[in-house]
């Protein structure tokens, strides 16, 4: 069984996702077999916040050259969670 932190990865701090923050969307880095429902719980279990809806999107890896030889790094996906309320996670506080 998947435990919380095995499918939330890490969190995705870009300035795309700083602009978010300011309604309430969080982004992460999740894995690639974890449906909504399970990134929901993960998050409301790891943060401590109630969850209002969660967006996902699979992200294809960039093209990277060796010489001559070209090959892709690995696709991944992402999440988008939005939180009901004012609550907030205290971890992007500082960020914007």
């Amino acid at each position: 069984m998947k435990t919380a932190h095995d499918i939330i990865l890490k969190p995705i701090i870009t300035e795309d996702s700083m602009e978010r923050l300011q309604n309430g969307k969080y982004t992460f880095k999740v894995a690639k077999d974890a449906n909504k429902i399970e990134i929901a719980k993960a998050v409301e279990d790891i943060f401590d916040v109630k969850v209002a809806n969660v967006n996902t999107m699979t992200v294809k890896g960039k093209e990277k050259r060796m010489g001559r030889y070209t090959g892709f790094r690995p696709d991944w996906k992402k999440a988008i969670v939005t939180l009901e309320g004012d609550k907030t996670i205290e971890f992007f506080d500082g960020m914007f």
